[in-house]
């Protein structure tokens, strides 16, 4: 295992933690919101039915995130959707530690800053136990992807999980990491 430390994560235990302990009056560095998770849903619909539609976004997946995801069946059958039990539909991925903070960094400096007519991410977008929830339209916007090579275009829904249930200080928390925010 090298010692190589993603800078986000370097910066959260040097500069994050020490500042929202003064802001928020913590006492200690564990009362400090921290990321647990980062969970990635997409959802295929319509292209559910076709095997190499879920075995194409399964492989984009893969490239984004440095990490296979879980395919997601259907639980019951619903005849107005069209739709059987154990059907794939969608793809699913959870990540933590170093992969959860290179997502995060790579998703915040690169990723959205590439999204067509960005304005930010809505402050509104972070729910009462301090989670933020984020969809993208396009999954082209991540490098690993070929343009020419994607045959569908198709959104995906982020998770950030935090540790603590307090949403002024988990706000406070990702403007520290970079969270791009909307001005309004």
């Amino acid at each position: 295992m090298s010692s190589f430390e993603w800078t986000l994560k370097k910066k959260y235990k040097e500069e994050i933690v020490p500042s929202l302990m003064k802001e928020f009056n913590f006492t200690t560095p564990m009362q400090v919101p921290r990321l647990q998770k980062i969970v990635v849903n997409v959802g295929c619909g319509d292209g559910a039915k076709e095997k190499t539609f879920i075995e194409s976004s399964f492989k984009e997946l893969e490239l984004v995130l440095a990490q296979k995801p879980l395919i997601t069946k259907a639980k019951g059958s619903i005849s107005e959707f069209k739709l059987r039990e154990g059907q794939a539909i969608g793809l699913k991925a959870t990540l933590r530690n170093d992969r959860m903070w290179s997502f995060a960094e790579k998703l915040f400096k690169i990723a959205l800053p590439r999204v067509r007519d960005f304005k930010g991410i809505s402050k509104k977008s972070i729910d009462r136990q301090g989670n933020l929830n984020v969809g993208i339209r396009e999954q082209i916007i991540f490098t690993e992807l070929n343009y020419d090579k994607v045959k569908k275009i198709r959104g995906m829904n982020i998770s950030f999980i935090t540790s603590l249930q307090n949403r002024e200080a988990s706000i406070a928390l990702f403007a520290h990491l970079g969270c791009p925010f909307s001005k309004n």
